[in-house]
């Protein structure tokens, strides 16, 4: 099968940090499906991957998480799928990754793709609809009230690709007052399509813009980026015992000691890489996820496509969200 891979982690100018490989096409086993992959879409974790993780006991390092395509073979304890069926998901950090033309999965993460995408639109969106789900829903518990504070989040970096979603998760799925950070026309522009309610520009300090707003501290704050950079505009901003979720890293956690604010770290792989009790919750939020899709609730974020996927285009997608500027997600299609 076709595939792309690396053998040596690096910089993306390499000539040789991706390369167009031929792979033996793996086999089911156990609860995993092996999916004919149609399309995926690049998050920042695959490029950190990239830069620094070496191929374990195999020759090439393949990357890639978020996927959509069609189940070809089911290993003998299955229970979900089967042959023919459309699927998207995320993946596992721990395993051989989607930029193949086959991919195994444990059918415990893995969803029914929503039936009004293509497969191109749908790649877009597991990996961070689990990541704000997860973070909204599980850790930040945001219909939990926080006493005396606004019920209103703010999202730090409300145009990425978890930003995104988080803000149409909160807008249609709760009655928080959502407000989302950006810093340039068009991304303040897309997180206001996305539902936000307020759009502060992260550029500036936080914590006044947010006063202005004369909505009141805040119950809750999603940082999906340069939290460090962020950290003592939100430790003001938020409210007394409110509840502070995050994707990357805290240096100083004790600015948030004077409020009693929680802190809650997100990462989507967890259940896959601990196989914990509870892992098949990501299947059932990925088929959440895909009835809001159909019922028109929730929109894919993908906001730009390219083809084919092979070396060339992955080097290219690479490079551009290694920006940290893009809006939504970029999604490559087609071997």
């Amino acid at each position: 099968m076709k595939a792309i891979g690396y053998r040596v982690p690096g910089n993306i100018d390499r000539e040789d940090s991706f390369v167009d490989i031929e792979l033996p096409q793996p086999k089911p086993a156990g609860r995993d499906i092996l999916v004919e992959v149609k399309a995926v879409s690049v998050n920042p974790v695959d490029y950190k991957v990239r830069q620094g993780t070496a191929p374990l006991n195999e020759e090439w390092k393949v990357v890639g998480y978020d996927a959509a395509g069609i189940v070809t073979e089911v290993g003998p304890e299955t229970q979900f799928f089967k042959p023919g069926d459309e699927v998207f998901y995320a993946g596992s950090i721990d395993r051989s990754g989607t930029n193949a033309q086959f991919h195994l999965v444990d059918e415990r993460i893995v969803g029914s793709k929503p039936r009004t995408l293509g497969f191109a639109e749908a790649a877009a969106m597991p990996l961070t609809s689990i990541t704000a789900w997860e973070a909204l829903f599980d850790r930040l518990d945001v219909r939990r009230e926080v006493p005396g504070a606004a019920r209103a989040i703010v999202i730090v970096g409300g145009a990425g690709g978890v930003g995104s979603m988080a803000v149409q998760l909160a807008r249609y799925l709760t009655d928080l007052t959502v407000v989302a950070t950006a810093s340039r026309p068009e991304t303040s522009a897309w997180a206001s399509q996305m539902g936000a309610h307020h759009v502060i520009d992260h550029s500036k300090p936080l914590a006044a813009q947010v006063a202005a707003l004369n909505i009141g501290a805040p119950s809750f704050v999603f940082s999906t980026t340069q939290t460090n950079r962020h950290a003592s505009e939100i430790a003001e901003l938020i409210a007394p015992q409110g509840r502070f979720a995050l994707i990357d890293g805290l240096a100083d956690a004790g600015l948030f000691m004077r409020k009693s604010v929680s802190i809650h770290w997100e990462l989507m792989f967890t259940r896959p890489l601990f196989k914990t009790a509870d892992i098949d919750g990501q299947h059932t939020l990925l088929n959440e996820v895909a009835r809001l899709v159909d019922e028109g609730v929730l929109r894919t974020t993908m906001t730009e496509r390219f083809a084919p996927l092979n070396a060339a285009n992955l080097k290219r997608v690479h490079k551009l969200v290694e920006t940290g500027t893009t809006r939504g997600k970029y999604v490559l299609e087609g071997f």
